[in-house]
């Protein structure tokens, strides 16, 4: 049986990126240097961890994300040490584990995931690449509802939605600090606008477009309805 060389296919994806001007920060490129993907992809797809594309999670409907957007978003969100992290769609645990990573050692990184299989999956996952709890908190739940859900009170620095919402919800905006920031896809399931909304001292929210993207649908109480 050959065994793939991930490391260094991991090597020439982040320098890809990086030629491109898609990772911009020692910190990301750091961070994508160090999780190794192949530990994050569903079981038979390993061989294609660090081919730049969106990768299915079985029959779940749901995807790994291609590598150029998860490192557009992790720089976009400018994250540094000691935030706390709320993540509305957990997949397979790898976006999770590179948020940790950026917000440590002080930081916390929650992560909510609907479909229990793939919650179960990305646990799994990040006990193994190192990013268990109580460094990454895992949770089952509606994410457009946050966490704890409805809870109208400020506790996020930085919030994170891998998943695409006709609007951004109401409770996540609650939930988010002052001075903090979302990503977020907003538009039709086909075809979304990836929009920066920022919440200022008086909490105020102005909001930005960073772009065009395709993710798949935020299923909620305040996302689309499944």
């Amino acid at each position: 049986m050959v065994r793939l060389n991930f490391e260094g296919a991991r090597r020439r994806l982040v320098e890809a990126l990086k030629v491109e001007g898609i990772i911009r920060s020692p910190s990301v490129e750091h961070a994508m240097l160090k999780i190794p993907r192949e530990l994050f992809v569903w079981p038979g797809y390993e061989e294609d961890s660090y081919v730049d594309i969106p990768l299915p999670l079985g029959s779940t409907g749901q995807t790994i994300s291609a590598p150029h957007m998860v490192a557009i978003m992790l720089e976009e969100l400018m994250l540094r040490h000691c935030l706390h992290v709320l993540e509305i769609g957990t997949g397979s645990g790898y976006n999770a584990a590179l948020l940790f990573e950026l917000v440590r050692p002080c930081g916390k990184v929650v992560t909510v995931e609907r479909v229990p299989e793939l919650a179960e999956f990305a646990r799994r996952n990040l006990a193994a690449a190192g990013y268990g709890e109580p460094q990454v908190e895992v949770v089952v739940g509606d994410g457009t509802l946050g966490y704890p859900p409805r809870l109208e009170e400020e506790l996020y620095d930085r919030i994170i939605v891998t998943a695409a919402a006709p609007k951004p919800p109401r409770s996540l905006l609650v939930q988010l600090k002052r001075n903090g920031m979302m990503l977020i896809p907003v538009g039709s399931p086909g075809y979304q606008e990836l929009m920066r909304v920022v919440k200022d001292e008086e909490a105020r929210m102005s909001e930005e477009s960073l772009g065009g993207c395709i993710f798949v649908p935020l299923i909620g109480e305040e996302g689309y309805r499944g």
